[in-house]
């Protein structure tokens, strides 16, 4: 992974949160994407969003796989743990994160490459357990890596730079995660910062394992009139069901909601999102009626944003296993090691 430290300018004016950090400071290496790439603009959204929740850089695990995509955690929160892992494999490293240490912040990106091919049993896998992470597709329908090829969600009809027409039906990532049983599942536009920071802030904030698939156009591969992925297209067909915003615990939150087709849900830290539905036919809560709304709104070639399903109190990964409180490497030496008479009953078990 390519690495290009940024100069290091202080502006004794730049506003600080209550850490005492500014936005510089949750910045990282100088990007090394195509120039426009809509990956630089989720860099910019994840930014934002972690300088707003006031997140402990050391107290945050970024994740990724292969890819374009998976460059993306070079370039913020430098100071912020950081993995580049196997092709697809990333969800099994944010597990052992996750177990190991609880109180991590585990925020993941990968692309549609990584996730709905190689990846795809992972990231199912992840989703089924209720990994307690936040899981960002940059979704732009291509291989940039590999100069262009279709990925598993390009659009039945899209064509490539070079011509060829897409005849493959694609992996919806929004709708496969929804039907798997995905507690908190987005999808939003690169190009659209004022929905796409809210969204992070509720994924992150979200106990369980959170879903924003962003649809963030190739330059280079994927920008141009027949695809289906383009700038262009996505600003014609953008269609957002829901309007964000997201509401920290120590805020007033009466009058975010308080008229209109508003729908506060309250997040376990005491943080809400509240969301205003733009379309009046359209419930975040309900599974079903959500699946056929999307579908639907996919034959008339619509892509539909905001958060499109949300079921907050679920039993997360360390719910369902008890796992102990805390994470292991704060755990006294007694409570990690059973002794011998405690091995021996755990071996008795398996004979």
């Amino acid at each position: 992974m390519s690495f290009i430290r940024k100069p290091t300018v202080t502006n004794s004016r730049l506003p600080k949160n209550s850490l005492g950090l500014t936005r510089r400071d949750y910045e990282g290496g100088m990007s090394t994407l195509c120039a426009g790439c809509g990956h630089d603009s989720i860099t910019a959204a994840l930014i934002q969003a972690a300088w707003e929740l006031e997140l402990v850089p050391h107290q945050v695990v970024k994740l990724s796989g292969i890819g374009c995509s998976s460059k993306t955690p070079a370039y913020f929160m430098s100071q912020a743990h950081g993995v580049n892992s196997v092709h697809g494999r990333m969800p099994s490293v944010a597990t052992g994160a996750g177990a190991a240490n609880r109180d991590l912040v585990c925020l993941g990106v990968s692309g549609d490459g990584d996730s709905l091919s190689i990846g795809f049993g992972q990231l199912a896998h992840a989703m089924r357990r209720n990994l307690n992470m936040a899981y960002v597709i940059e979704n732009n329908g291509v291989y940039g890596l590999t100069k262009g090829q279709f990925s598993a969600s390009a659009d039945v009809g899209s064509r490539a730079k070079r011509g060829e027409t897409n005849v493959q039906p694609p992996i919806d990532p929004v709708v496969t995660a929804i039907a798997l049983g995905c507690t908190f599942v987005a999808r939003s536009f690169s190009g659209d910062k004022q929905q796409l920071v809210p969204l992070l802030k509720a994924a992150i904030r979200h106990r369980g394992f959170a879903l924003l698939d962003v649809l963030s156009p190739c330059v280079t591969f994927n920008d141009h009139e027949d695809s289906t992925k383009s700038y262009a297209y996505t600003r014609r067909y953008y269609h957002p069901a829901i309007h964000a915003d997201f509401v920290p615990p120590a805020q007033d939150i009466k009058a975010a909601y308080d008229h209109g087709e508003a729908m506060p849900v309250e997040l376990h830290d005491g943080s809400r999102i509240v969301l205003r539905k733009v379309d009046e036919g359209f419930d975040p809560s309900d599974r079903a009626r959500t699946i056929g709304f999307l579908q639907d709104a996919a034959k008339r070639g619509e892509v539909v944003t905001g958060l499109m399903y949300i079921q907050p109190g679920q039993d997360d990964l360390h719910d369902v296993n008890h796992t102990v409180p805390g994470p292991l490497h704060s755990q006294p030496y007694d409570g990690l090691h059973p002794g011998a008479e405690g091995l021996r009953e755990l071996q008795q078990r398996y004979r």
